[in-house]
């Protein structure tokens, strides 16, 4: 772990195989959490301060599990130690901070790790989030979850020369990740993508990336104006926010570009209201507005452990699914699914890993005169059924058929 050794050595003076002084403590401790966090791919470490001592708590696969235990006293330098990594100032401790370094992980490959630290009661909380290129370069389109028709759709619209394509679901539901999937797949000599993004999470080679900085007036409105001048092919913004960024993508998307972006929204169908209630005309978004996929994470049952018990058809019924529906499905299991018992290989928990359930839809001649005629989310959704798309339970439905999830997973998630 050089990138703790050579900080070491700067500050204390000593080698790293020293072994002594209190900075070494610091840093073997520093290397553990880390260490243990990248093997177990977490996406994030909480440090938190209590009355007693501090907990050390892992992000893993959605869900927050406790590690280790600190001393206050060990806690407080761990927390000196990450803020002067992340150039903020150690002696605020009244107000939150937030910054960013790299670490070089075994193999010399960098992560990225974002700080956030947060006064509270007993201490300084600081929450590291890993940015772990790596892994997330490994996903493509095909790893991520789609099934085929919905894979086959999404790749007709993002093969289109120009138009919007929006991402939607909650934070931490993957959007990210299935963004730079598409973006992998349109990167090549011929095309000029720019990507603005707060904070740009994957770093993706050919591709001009700039992260927002408000403070200095870069916000993504005044990124995406700058991005027109650029001569781009496609542009991807990380999040529509406000009427102005909106009313600029879609006008790009008008205007002979590819725009790729996310937005906060249950469901495909509520994307568009949010988008009109934004302020953006709905004829606009009938022009521009080739696809909206929604997505959830469902964590993936621990292939050692699950336990089979009987399919009660009537829960595929209520979902919305008949048996025909089902037929010639690949990997479905008949007349049983699984749920999650718990081993040594999950954590005891009963899931290992996750997957993404999706809700995808293209915009459809039907689905355009519906957005030009000011129809409500449910007249829309409605027109979705009748194309066939399936909504995120339905689609949650057919992996839990298939022994991917369990029926509690998806009805947990897709709880709207």
């Amino acid at each position: 772990m050089a990138g703790w050794d050579e900080f070491a050595e700067r500050r204390s003076g000593q080698t790293p195989g020293d072994g002594g002084g209190e900075d070494a403590l610091v840093i073997r401790t520093l290397e553990t959490l880390l260490a243990s966090a990248l093997a177990e791919e977490a996406s994030d470490i909480h440090i938190e301060p209590g009355e007693i001592e501090a907990r050390i708590r892992y992000r893993l696969d959605g869900l927050l599990h406790e590690t280790q235990r600190l001393s206050l006293d060990l806690h407080l330098r761990v927390v000196s130690r990450l803020k002067i990594l992340a150039r903020l100032d150690i002696a605020e401790k009244r107000v939150p901070q937030d910054g960013h370094f790299k670490h070089r992980r075994a193999g010399g490959l960098h992560v990225d790790l974002r700080l956030s630290t947060l006064p509270t009661l007993h201490g300084e909380k600081v929450v590291l989030r890993i940015l772990d290129s790596a892994v997330a370069l490994r996903r493509d389109l095909e790893d991520l979850g789609y099934e085929p028709g919905q894979m086959a759709a999404l790749l007709e619209a993002i093969e289109r020369p120009y138009g919007m394509i929006l991402v939607t679901g909650p934070t931490g539901s993957g959007k990210t990740l299935s963004l730079y999937a598409c973006l992998r797949r349109l990167n090549g000599q011929g095309a000029n993508i720019c990507t603005v993004e707060d904070p740009v999470e994957i770093h993706l080679e050919g591709v001009n990336q700039v992260n927002v900085h408000e403070r200095a007036g870069l916000d993504f409105a005044t990124a995406l104006r700058a991005f027109l001048r650029q001569d781009p092919d496609i542009m991807m913004v990380g999040e529509v926010r406000d009427a102005e960024t909106a009313d600029i993508a879609v006008k790009a998307a008008q205007t002979g570009h590819l725009v790729l972006s996310t937005l906060h929204t249950n469901d495909a169908p509520a994307t568009l209201e949010r988008l009109v209630r934004m302020g953006v005309a709905g004829y606009n978004l009938a022009s521009s507005v080739l696809l909206i996929t929604a997505q959830r994470l469902v964590r993936k049952l621990c292939l050692h452990c699950r336990q089979p018990v009987p399919l009660e058809m009537e829960v595929v019924r209520a979902a919305g699914l008949t048996e025909a529906d089902l037929a010639g499905v690949d990997g479905v299991t008949g007349a049983q699914v699984y749920v999650a018992t718990g081993c040594p290989h999950c954590r005891g928990t009963g899931y290992r890993g996750r997957t993404g359930i999706f809700q995808v839809m293209p915009i459809s001649p039907a689905i355009r005169g519906l957005i030009l005629a000011g129809a409500s989310t449910a007249e829309v959704g409605a027109q979705s059924l009748r194309e066939g798309h399936l909504t995120l339970r339905q689609a949650g439905l057919l992996k839990v058929l298939r022994g991917v999830t369990s029926l509690a997973e998806v009805m947990a998630v897709t709880n709207d």
